[in-house]
This record gives C-alpha cells, structure tokens and sequence, in this order.
C-alpha cells in the first residue's frame, strides 16, 4: 500500500473528524451549564487550593483546558479575578484536561465506541429540534460525543499500517533514543503540532494512536505529551493580546507553569528509570499491558504519564504561585495608567461561542461604559463654575475625547452583541440582548447631551454670559441628583440582571423631572421679573432641560436590564 498525497488528506480529515466532534461536545456541555460555569468560577477561587478544584471540575466538565483558561483570562481581565486566583484555576484546568486521554485510552481503544456512534446519532439529532434549550444543549453534547469517537477510529484506520510498511513514518522512530536531546526534540514537535491544531486534547489522542500503532515508541511519546503541554499555552497568549496587561500577565502564568514543569520533567524522564516505575505501576494495579513493551498498553500508559505529571506539577507549582505571579509581573510591563485600567477591551477576547459566557462579557464591557458616562456627568459639572479659559479648554477637549469613545463603545458592543445573537439561544437571553441593544444606545445619547451641554458652557463662556448664583445653585444641584440617579444605575448594571428592580431608579427619575419642573416655573417668573437677561435665560434652561433628558435615559437604561422595551 502506497501512503501518498490522498493518504495524508484522509489521516488530515480524520484528525478533523475528531476536533470537530470534541468542538460540539464541549460546545455542547458549555451551553447547556449557561452561566453556571461563570458563577463556579467567580464563586469558587477565593484561595489557591479551592481555584485548582474549580479549574479542575470546570475543565473536567467541559473537557477543554483551553476554554477554561481563555476564560479565566477574559475574567481577570473584567476584573472579577485576581492572578493568584486565576493561576490556581489554571493549575487546575491542567489536571482536568487529562480526563480526555483516559476516555480515549479507556473507549477509543478498549471498547469499539464508533461502533455505538450511529446509534448515540440517532438518539441526539431528534433532541436538536426540541424546543427546550437545554434538551438542545444536551443533544449538541451527544452528538459531539458520538463524532469525537467515531473521529478517533477514522483515526486509526487512516494511520499507516507500520507492521506491513514499515519504511513509512519510521523516521520518526529513527529519532527515537530515548535520551535527552531526542526527548528535546519530540517536545519540540508535540508542541508544534499542538500551535498548529490548538488542542491539546486532540494532539494528545493522535498521540495515543501514533504509539498504538507502532510508529513511534512510547518514549518518544511522552516525550511529544510534554510538548502538547508547552503548547497549549498559546490559546491564552493569543487570546491575551488585545486584553489588558493583568490579562496578559495571566496568561503568563499559564505558560511559565507548563514551560517550568516540562523542564523538570524532561530531566527526569532522561536521566531516571520513571516511566519504568509509571509502566510498573500501571501492569500491576490498573492491569493494564507494559508500555515499553506491548503497544496494546499505550494508550493507557500515556493517560497515567498524562496525569501524573500534571498532578505532580500542581502539587510542587502550587507552593510557589506567588513567586509564579512576581515572575509574571516582571515579564510583561505595564504600559502606563490605561493599561492597568480594566478598560474598553474585555469582549475582544473572543473567548467562546457560548452566549452565555458572551452575554456576561458583554454586560462587563456595558458597566465600564455606564461609569464612563457617569465620569461625564462630573466633567460637565465642574465646568459650569469654571472661569480659566485654559482649564476649561482642556476640560472641553476631554469631554470630546470621552463623547467619541462612547460612539466607539455603541458600535463595537452593538457588534459584538449582533454576532452573538446570531447562535442558538434561549428565548430568556434573546430578550436579554435586544434589552443590551437597548442600554448601549441610551448611554451613547447620555454621552451626546454631556458634549452638547459643554457646548453651550463653551458658547456661555466666550459671550460672557454669567450665571446668577441662583441659577448657578439650582443647576449644580441638579447635577447632584442626577448623579444619584447615575449611581443607581451603575448598581443595576453591575448586578445579576434578573435580581434587578426599578423601584428607586423610578424614584430618581420622578425627582429629576419634579426639579425640572420647580426650575423651569422659577425660571419664567425670574425672565418676567428681568432677573437675569435673554442669553443667560436661554444657557440656564438648556442645561436643565438637558439633565431631565439625561435623566429619561437612565431609566432607560435600567428598564432594558430587565428587558424592557
């Protein structure tokens, strides 16, 4: 049999046969978790030692490491974890990554699971057209399920018969002498091999089935899992780079811990009889054939090697986190105030496919953009007393600058909201999202009366239009009371949407109206009285009549978190 172009396409499609049904399991369990993953983490990482179980019963849930760590980035980056937690979650998902290669040691290899794969189809695609989404979800999980392993032994199948051709791949073997530059190498290429596929996971199943079919021996395998390893760091890097630098620095963490933990173990595998001992222990109380040598025993032998390492990793690594996260702030600087700032960037990661995660990303990413109207509220106030034309240039020019970051925010997150909405969901977050839609739009207007209202300031100022200290009392007054009203609404944004009420934002918005409507009666009785002149008349009312506006949407902000519309 001649291995040619068309051979390696099939052993190509059939890798892709596997990541693709291991994609729609994952996806599959995410979604049907909804934001139960996000709570379990937010919940559950308050030390070290609670962060590496989460990270480990997340990972082992979703079976991808890869998921939970970018995820773990994206929260760091929000701001709801700190690194020490977020490093021991990731230590965590190391260990629960490991679940993958004993279900591929213990089905794909063991028990003829492609032989179930058509019946778990026919089981699965019925519940994809159930109304109830949960049913949904869980039907993408078995359909995953059932390609993931019906994928592995297209796998097998397409691998090279070695045994009765013997020249083809058998380089790779050539290399193969177990000492401490071949187990250099074979790191190199697992690692490779991991960049390039972006799953560690499915990396390490061909693995399984390289050395299950003789291609290349046991040791050259460990070898290449250690690689797959340093590999799958690159997720979270990648997934870092438009993140802040905290994001970035999590990340690291992630990537020192597998770099330092590949290093000690390549010198042990080297340089002492350890995968003897590991193989040992496997014959003796797992039963399982000796690895060095049967190939029938690999792919288990490769599972035990698989969690060993990553156990004993976390088990050294975890006393050291703190040097971990010192480390990290040393190599990746911060590049000034916005940098460290949780700011604008947190939905760029791109994390997921699961909407719910999305939608929480997105509700972090609306937050920041409430506080920064807020902080409009309080440029516009000051300048009101404000009689330095220097100062309030720069204080104009900064309420531009904060006006066309707020445009920005409604176009992205608008974006981003629209290609969310695009994926399956419940009609619970469908509501949800038209309510997002709703807020980012009555934010930027917030942002667009603030300019307009320094704009009017800014025309007071250069005709000499002086305010009464009435009209100056009333105007700063109200600009408290919409303050208030911005606090209230921030509270809102910040909570868990469905814990949200309307009582006191209602309050706010009857007591701003109320005081538009004292002020505006004040007002035509002081112009008919000749108090004040034409113009200042004129700058007066367009300011409080411009707060009460301010006011409309911020209960409207509030009404679209309950989805309102």
């Amino acid at each position: 049999m001649e291995f040619g172009f068309i051979s390696v396409l099939t052993l190509i499609g059939a890798l892709g046969f596997f990541i693709y049904g291991m994609k729609i399991m994952s996806e599959g369990i995410q979604k049907a978790a909804g934001g139960g993953l996000r709570k379990m983490l937010n919940i559950m990482t308050r030390n070290k030692f609670m962060g590496v179980l989460t990270g480990f019963i997340v990972t082992s849930i979703i079976q991808s490491s890869s998921a939970t760590t970018v995820m773990t980035v994206s929260f760091v980056n929000a701001g709801l974890l700190t690194l020490m937690e977020s490093a021991g979650v990731m230590l965590g998902a190391n260990i629960g990554t490991t679940i993958t290669s004993w279900l591929v040691a213990l089905l794909g290899f063991k028990v003829s699971m492609s032989a179930l794969s058509l019946p778990l189809i026919a089981f699965a695609v019925p519940m994809l057209f159930v109304k109830n989404t949960k049913v949904k979800y869980i039907g993408e999980f078995v359909l995953g399920f059932a390609l993931l392993f019906w994928g592995l032994e297209e796998l097998k199948n397409s691998v090279p018969d070695v045994k009765n051709n013997p020249e083809l791949l058998h380089f790779l073997g050539d290399f193969a002498n177990t000492n401490f530059f071949s187990n250099i190498l074979f790191v190199i290429v697992g690692t490779l091999l991991t960049i390039i596929v972006q799953s560690s996971s499915a990396t390490i199943a061909l693995t399984q089935t390289l050395c299950f079919t003789g291609i290349i021996p046991f040791e050259a395998a460990i070898a290449m899992v250690l690689g797959e390893n340093i590999g799958t760091t690159i997720t979270a890097e990648l997934a870092s780079i438009p993140a802040n630098v905290h994001a970035k620095r999590s990340a690291r963490i992630h990537s020192l811990f597998n770099i330092i933990g590949v290093g000690w173990m390549v010198l042990v595998i080297s340089f002492t009889p350890f995968l003897e001992f590991l193989s040992w222990i496997g014959t003796e109380y797992l039963k399982n054939p000796n690895p060095m040598v049967d190939v029938a025993g690999t792919p288990m032998g490769l599972a035990i090697f698989h969690t060993t390492f990553n156990a004993l990793n976390v088990s050294i690594m975890i006393w050291v986190l703190d040097w971990l996260v010192k480390l990290a702030t040393k190599t990746v600087k911060s590049k000034g105030e916005l940098d460290e700032e949780y700011h604008l960037e947190h939905i760029k990661t791109g994390i997921t496919t699961t909407p719910e995660i999305s939608i929480f990303e997105a509700q972090r990413e609306i937050a920041k953009f409430g506080e920064l109207t807020k902080r409009m509220n309080g440029f516009v106030k000051e300048i009101v007393s404000e009689t330095d034309s220097k100062k309030l240039s720069l204080a104009l020019a900064r309420i531009k600058k904060y006006e066309d970051i707020t445009d920005k925010i409604e176009t992205e997150v608008a974006n981003y909201l629209t290609k969310v909405s695009q994926g399956q969901m419940s009609d619970e977050l469908s509501l949800k999202i038209r309510g997002m839609l709703r807020i980012i739009v009555n934010l930027e207007r917030i942002g667009d009366i603030y300019y307009q209202m320094s704009k009017t300031i800014e025309r007071k100022h250069e005709n000499k239009i002086w305010f009464t200290p009435d009209q100056r009392k009333n105007t700063l007054e109200m600009f408290d009371l919409v303050n208030s009203a911005l606090d209230n609404m921030l509270q809102n944004l910040n909570s868990e949407y469905e814990h949200v009420t309307l009582t006191k934002a209602r309050e706010f918005e009857d007591s701003i109206n109320n005081m538009r409507t004292i002020l505006r009666k004040e007002h035509f009785k002081n112009v008919e009285k000749g108090e004040y002149d034409f113009k200042s008349a004129t700058a007066y009312s367009e300011l409080y009549n411009a707060l009460e506006k301010v006011g409309d949407h911020i209960i409207n902000v509030s009404e679209g978190v309950l989805g309102i519309q």
